[in-house]
């Protein structure tokens, strides 16, 4: 077993002394125009990071034992060396942008991923409102199993993403040099993908790369200035609520639906998917480049 540092636990003290340095930038340099910063967003943004923390831990037990009978079932072996190990970052940061793209475009999975875009707010403490229910990432990583990448060695591959993208959730730095905007996500390409404007609704879903989405026709560069947030928003600071809220719409239109097909709908589809007949809106946004639209 491959022997790696914890990323995420050696960054927390950088995370602590950013998020500070940020909050003191609004005090000195306050910005009208910027969403800045709220007592109450942001202790709820640091609640959900505590809680993912927990749920995390017990959601681990099932997926590191899939993962290891992956690995032990798979002949092939890739060793963690100088070299291999920034192509499993790359592959890492690939799946992920499928991964990400997948909770867009399926509702059951935007259940989960939609509590990281709940907040009105985009600062540096809107990267730690993470789900309670990631257990629906881990299928996107059995091929780096499957090819013989170490589950350790995939784990590090997806804690060095997360602290990556810690640091892109601000609107304090603008555009940087365009040969760095054209490769790697920025502050800029994120906050059009927190943005609830229509034509920055799912775009940029890269994690540390950019060029997956210039590659797959999900980008879109930032030009009028994002408004944070759902289409529709959900109007509370409750973590449990935070949390669960889509689930719970999702339990309400499967149990007000017409047929079976329309069940399966409710739960596959895209998020602002609805029947044909129906005008209303099924949940607090719409959906993207390859799903069906309805007005927000």
């Amino acid at each position: 077993m491959p022997h790696l540092p914890d990323v995420v636990l050696w960054s927390i003290p950088a995370f602590v002394l950013l998020t500070v340095l940020e909050m003191v930038s609004y005090r000195l340099h306050p910005d009208e125009e910027a969403a800045g910063y709220e007592t109450k967003d942001a202790a709820t943004s640091i609640g959900m990071g505590l809680g993912s923390l927990v749920f995390d831990a017990l959601w681990k037990i099932p997926i590191v034992a899939i993962y290891a009978a992956v690995y032990e079932l798979t002949p092939l072996r890739i060793p963690v060396l100088w070299w291999t190990l920034p192509l499993m970052l790359l592959a890492q940061d690939f799946f992920y942008y499928w991964s990400h793209r997948g909770h867009h475009v399926i509702r059951i999975l935007w259940a989960c991923h939609v509590v990281h875009h709940s907040s009105r707010k985009f600062n540096l403490t809107t990267a730690l409102r993470q789900p309670w229910t990631s257990w629906t990432v881990w299928p996107f990583y059995v091929p780096m199993i499957a090819l013989g990448v170490h589950p350790a060695a995939v784990a590090f591959c997806s804690s060095a993403n997360l602290v990556y993208q810690f640091w892109v959730h601000t609107e304090r730095v603008g555009k940087l040099p365009r040969p760095f905007e054209y490769v790697f996500n920025t502050p800029s390409h994120h906050r059009v993908h927190h943005a609830s404007q229509g034509g920055y609704l799912d775009r940029n879903f890269g994690g540390i790369l950019i060029v997956w989405d210039r590659l797959f026709g999900s980008f879109v560069a930032e030009t009028e200035r994002p408004v944070f947030g759902l289409t529709k928003n959900i109007d509370t600071f409750n973590p449990l609520r935070v949390a669960t809220h889509e689930y719970a719409a999702i339990a309400r239109d499967v149990r007000a639906a017409r047929s079976w097909r329309e069940r399966a709908g409710r739960v596959f589809r895209g998020p602002g998917w609805q029947p044909a007949g129906n005008g209303d809106d099924a949940a607090p946004r719409v959906p993207g480049p390859g799903a069906e639209t309805s007005a927000a």
